[in-house]
């Protein structure tokens, strides 16, 4: 997974604020429209549109329009690119110094990979 650190910027702020992760949730159980999120945030319209507009340019929330209406449901791919990166950092080598002062890369796991 090449590191394009503007576009994770974009997907964790989707993660990062209290009411985003309840839209989140509120997904979870399959699309909602606009309508029923605002009832369950007991926000702002406009409060309620910032927050979509965050998720939606993550790419963490697709968007359906039909008539006047939006309906909103969750993008798994976005979620899964999430997951994975949190997996890469996982596996972090960490340095060990041995009583030389001398360095090992080591894995995560006891793989030597290095001196």
């Amino acid at each position: 997974m090449e590191n394009n650190y503007q576009e994770q910027e974009l997907l964790f702020k989707a993660f990062c604020d209290i009411n985003r992760l309840k839209i989140i949730s509120y997904l979870q159980t399959g699309e909602k429209c606009a309508c029923v999120l605002l009832a369950k945030l007991q926000v702002t319209q406009p409060t309620l549109s910032h927050h979509m507009k965050i998720l939606e340019k993550s790419g963490v929330i697709k968007v359906r329009k039909e008539g006047k209406w939006r309906y909103y449901s969750l993008e798994i791919q976005q979620i899964v690119k999430a997951q994975k990166y949190l997996q890469k950092l996982q596996t972090v080598e960490e340095i060990e110094i041995n009583v030389n002062n001398s360095c090992l890369a080591k894995k995560i796991g006891g793989e030597k990979v290095g001196k």
